[in-house]
C-alpha cells in the first residue's frame, strides 16, 4: 500500500453547506515539500493520493469532483460537482470547472474561464471564455487554426501567450 501524500488539517472553509479542509503534505513530491500546506478539499475522494496531483494555495475541490494523475489546481480556482481534472491538466487563477466537465491531457484552464456541463477539454488553453458544449470547443479549435494560418501567412512573430478573442464567441 502506498504511503499517503497528504492529510486534511483542522483549517476549514465553508462554502454554503459544504465544509472544506486545507491539506498538508505528509511527504515531499513534485514541487511540494513535506509539511507544506495546500488548497482545500471536502474529502480524500477529491484528490488522489497517487501520482503528483495537487491542490495548491486557496484553490478548492469539492462535491464529487476529483483531481488525479499529475493534474494541478491552484490560485483561487474551483473544481466541483462531478468534474474531473486529470493527466497533466492545470486549472488556475479564478477559473471554475464544474458540472460533468472533464479537463485532461495537457489542457490549461486559467484566468476567469468557466468550463462546465458535459464538456471534455483535452488540449485547449482558455483564459476568458466559458465552454459548456462540445461544439464550442470544435469552433474554437477551428478558429484557432485559422488564426495560426493567418499569423504564418503574415510572418508575425509573437513571444509569450497569444490572447485572441473571436468576436462571435
Amino acid at each position: 500500500m502506498q504511503k499517503k501524500k497528504y492529510e486534511l488539517t483542522k483549517e476549514k472553509k465553508v462554502i454554503g453547506t459544504t465544509t472544506l479542509y486545507r491539506i498538508k503534505a505528509k511527504i515531499s513530491f513534485r514541487d511540494v515539500a513535506k509539511g507544506e500546506l495546500g488548497g482545500f478539499i471536502e474529502a480524500e475522494k477529491n484528490l488522489s493520493q497517487e501520482n503528483d496531483a495537487m491542490v495548491y494555495g486557496d484553490a478548492m475541490v469539492y462535491g464529487n469532483a476529483r483531481v488525479s494523475g499529475d493534474a494541478m489546481v491552484y490560485g483561487d480556482a474551483w473544481v466541483y460537482g462531478n468534474a474531473r481534472v486529470s493527466g497533466n491538466a492545470r486549472v488556475s487563477g479564478n477559473a471554475w470547472v464544474y458540472g460533468d466537465a472533464m479537463v485532461y491531457g495537457d489542457a490549461w484552464v486559467y484566468g476567469n474561464a468557466m468550463v462546465y456541463g458535459k464538456i471534455k477539454l483535452q488540449s485547449i488553453l482558455c483564459s476568458r471564455f466559458n465552454f459548456e458544449f462540445d461544439w464550442q470547443i470544435k469552433l474554437w479549435n477551428k478558429l484557432e487554426k485559422k488564426f495560426e494560418a493567418e499569423l504564418k501567412k503574415k510572418q508575425i512573430k509573437i513571444k509569450g501567450v497569444v490572447k485572441w478573442t473571436p468576436k462571435h464567441l
